[in-house]
């Protein structure tokens, strides 16, 4: 909200007040002030002439010699190169020795051999924004009303004189959408009074009624609408001190009907539209949801769809203004129009602002509407206008307000306690000082019982819901600097992450440690990617966005990969092919078809894997990664963790991923298996599609880990007896996962066995077809003794026992 000072001044008196020292105060009150705007950027000697005569230059066909009146006692010659420069215009003329914005400094000149005494000026050259003046003075030199004074400082005229606050407002402050608003504040931060505008309605000829009627159909979504008739106006452009407050204010002057609407609407907050009656059906208005398919052509010419969730205002059953937002082009007052309804309303603000979004299409009546309006500015805003519009447009203001009421607003009463105010503020404020500054919020109050004030809120303050907003008011206006520092009291508990937050920093740490990189990736998705890998799904469907910023956003994502896969193509797109990358993050999920309730988030990790292992070397092979590189950060992960003995592979097909080279990994807890997660290459048909080479990637769910993981820290002492090594060649067949096989040997072998692993697996002819095997080694020790013969070979033949039983394997001799 932009405030100018000169404008603010006309409801409270800024005496002896400077702009910047105002904008201290209001920021240290709690409304934060972003700039304070200088409007005059440096213009002096800059006075109003009056053209008394314009001649072509002798030299030069673009040129005119115009002898000026600025009324300096003799007439002025100056030569302007403006279009639009005319005999009979005031025109703003820059004096020699006169100053510009730019520090730019006007001399007496000469222009192809004819003199020049100054400078006839254009709004542009006096720093103004021509984008916000009437559209037929946007080129060309700033012609100024007929009856200005010659001689007068254009400053003055203008308006330039003049600072303007740029109010950052947040949404709870909407108060401070006007400039009555802003008295309000400023008069209570200065202890001064606040003046409101006078309101002289003079009212004649017949009803309104018998003119316009007005109904409310949609009355959960309009409480409040109010019209006024007023008939034979003449549409002209309005005055020029009003033209520069609505400048000063960022809005663009259009006529006088139309100024006066928006400068009642800064001036009280409360949006006004003027309607030319006579294209009314009869002058009805209707207020209703809009229909599906409806067309409605804006004031801004463009067609806009509407539906069923749109309030709009309608008359003859076609809709003629989308309600709090724009107005409808085939109703707008033009410079034929005689008669108009001028409408005040209060709407919804929720179906403003969704209206708002739908269409794209935001303006100053929404942007106050969708925080709300004080329902009590709804009439007296209507009167003002109604006044400003007879005077200025000379029309007849018909007998009676229009209106129909669905919900007057309740008046908010409030009960503070004293002791309450100190014991939250930690201050010793008496009961004077407290009533002294609700005093100056223009807040009525009064003794309610010992040690407790009734307080009245008023309308326009919708942000005042409790007691402690209330405390709040008194702490700013009081003074945040003078509330004393006192110790904090009461119990305090110290701060601590979650296990799950614990967890995932160590998982973060690890993989970094381990040389990879961690990414963070959109939650939002395209459909098509979720079903990619949908081994996490399930039946679930996806969570769509209601206002996506793009199709390839509009849903969440139920799963790291893809995203991940995304990330990798943009890489290697930028030649970085060797890359190691993970990501902690959620996945979404829902049962229902139309959401409902909150999705299920799912807390994943991804890893993946592509290129090379290690840069080339002269004594290093140039190896590509594989299955076993990405699983052996997890198996890392997981022995870290605690986890390594509980963890299993198992060969799987998931969709998404390659058919042989995948599995999906199963956490063991006691007598349960739970599937946690799928490790293996993506398939080659979305390598080639994401322009990728071999490339691996796994996602583990973290909530079984958060589960089973123990954060206590076992320690072992080390073995003080020698170990005994024995390995065996098993010949299976060659579906027989090398897993199962490590499986069995560690339930047989028990407690004597420290270690198994694989250390080779070969397939040959002389094995015979189907055939392999799969070399192991085995690390027997016991913490107590040193082993015999005896215990290590009846265990070990216990194992080769079994293998067989179990597996069909034989020895290999």
């Amino acid at each position: 909200m932009k405030v100018s000072t000169q404008w603010l001044s006309q409801y409270v008196s800024l005496e002896g007040v400077h702009a910047e020292d105002l904008a201290e105060q209001i920021t240290r009150a709690g409304i934060e002030i972003d700039s304070v705007e200088q409007r005059n950027q440096g213009i002096t000697g800059v006075v109003v002439g009056y053209v008394k005569s314009k001649e072509k230059h002798p030299d030069a066909d673009k040129l005119n010699v115009c002898i000026i009146d600025a009324g300096q006692g003799e007439d002025l010659q100056i030569v302007c190169g403006a279009k639009n420069v005319d005999a009979g215009q005031k025109v703003p003329v820059a004096l020699i020795g006169a100053k510009l914005p730019g520090d730019f400094h006007i001399k007496k000149a000469k222009l192809r051999g004819v003199l020049s005494q100054g400078m006839i000026c254009s709004a542009k050259e006096l720093g103004i924004n021509d984008k916000l003046l009437p559209k037929e003075q946007q080129e060309g030199i700033l012609v100024l009303p007929e009856q200005t004074e010659i001689g007068t400082p254009v400053v003055e005229l203008l308006g330039l004189n003049d600072e303007v606050l740029d109010f950052d407002l947040t949404p709870n402050r909407s108060d401070c959408l006007s400039m009555i608003g802003a008295a309000y504040e400023v008069a209570a931060i200065l202890g001064r009074e606040v003046k409101l505008p006078e309101v002289n309605l003079v009212e004649g000829g017949d009803a309104a009624n018998s003119h316009i009627s007005v109904s409310i159909e949609a009355q959960q979504e309009c409480s409040h609408f109010s019209a006024r008739y007023i008939s034979g106006i003449q549409v002209a452009p309005s005055p020029l001190w009003m033209q520069n407050r609505l400048i000063a204010a960022g809005v663009r002057p259009i006529n006088n009907v139309v100024d006066i609407t928006n400068f009642v609407m800064l001036e009280y907050g409360q949006p006004l539209h003027a309607y030319d009656a006579d294209t009314l059906n009869g002058g009805a208005i209707e207020v209703r949801m809009g229909h599906e398919g409806e067309v409605l052509k804006t004031l801004d010419d463009q067609e806009r769809k509407l539906d069923e969730r749109m309030l709009v205002i309608a008359s003859g059953g076609k809709a003629v203004g989308l309600a709090g937002v724009m107005g409808g082009a085939d109703t707008e007052v033009t410079p034929g129009t005689v008669n108009i309804l001028l409408e005040s309303a209060r709407f919804d603000g929720g179906t403003v602002r969704k209206t708002s979004r739908r269409l794209g299409l935001r303006s100053e009546a929404s942007l106050r509407f969708e925080k709300e309006v004080d329902p009590a500015a709804v009439v007296p805003a209507l009167n003002r206008a109604a006044e400003l519009i007879a005077r200025y447009a000379h029309g007849m203001i018909h007998e009676g307000v229009v209106e129909q009421v669905v919900q007057q607003p309740e008046e908010k009463v409030l009960i503070l306690s004293l002791s309450k105010v100190n014991r939250y503020l930690g201050t010793q404020l008496s009961m004077l000082e407290v009533k002294t500054i609700f005093g100056r919020l223009h807040f009525a109050c009064g003794d309610y019982a010992q040690d407790q004030l009734e307080i009245r809120i008023p309308t326009r303050r919708g942000d005042i819901e409790r007691d402690v907003d209330l405390i709040e008011e008194v702490a700013r206006l009081y003074g945040y600097d003078n509330i004393p520092t006192t110790a904090i009291e009461g119990a305090t508990t110290p701060g601590a992450l979650t296990r799950p937050q614990r967890l995932r920093r160590t998982i973060r740490r690890l993989l970094v440690h381990g040389g990879y990189n961690e990414v963070v990736s959109y939650s939002f998705t395209d459909p098509d990617k979720n079903k990619l890998f949908p081994q996490l799904r399930g039946s679930n469907h996806d969570v769509a966005l209601a206002m996506p910023m793009s199709e390839e956003r509009s849903v969440l994502r139920t799963g790291l990969v893809s995203n991940m896969l995304e990330i990798a193509s943009y890489n290697r797109n930028r030649k970085q092919e060797n890359l190691a990358l993970f990501e902690v993050g959620m996945a979404f999920f829902t049962e229902e078809e139309k959401l409902t309730r909150q999705p299920q988030e799912v807390p994943l990790l991804g890893l993946l894997l592509t290129g090379r292992r290690q840069q080339a070397q002269w004594n290093t092979a140039n190896d590509h990664v594989d299955f076993f590189d990405i699983k052996g950060a997890l198996d890392g992960l997981f022995d870290y963790l605690g986890l390594q003995a509980s963890i299993s592979y198992r060969a799987d097909q998931p969709e998404g991923y390659h058919p042989g080279r995948s599995a999906s990994v199963y956490l063991h807890a006691g007598t349960q298996e739970v599937r946690i997660g799928t490790i293996g290459q993506i398939h080659p048909d979305i390598q080639r599609e994401s322009d990728l080479e071999d490339t691996y990637v796994a996602e583990i769910e973290l909530t079984p880990l958060y589960e089973h993981v123990s954060e206590q820290i076992t320690y072992h002492e080390l073995p003080r007896y020698p170990s005994v090594q024995r390995d065996i060649a098993v010949v299976v067949n060659d579906e027989v996962p090398a897993g199962d096989l490590l499986n069995v040997i560690r339930e047989t072998a028990g407690e004597l066995l420290e270690s198994v692993q694989v250390f080779d697996i070969f397939k040959g002819e002389r094995l015979g077809e189907g055939k392999k095997s799969v070399a192991i080694a085995l690390v027997y020790r016991h913490q107590e003794h040193t082993l015999t013969d005896e215990e290590v070979t009846g265990v070990h033949q216990q194992v080769i026992a079994l293998l067989s039983e179990q597996f069909g394997a034989e020895l290999r001799k």
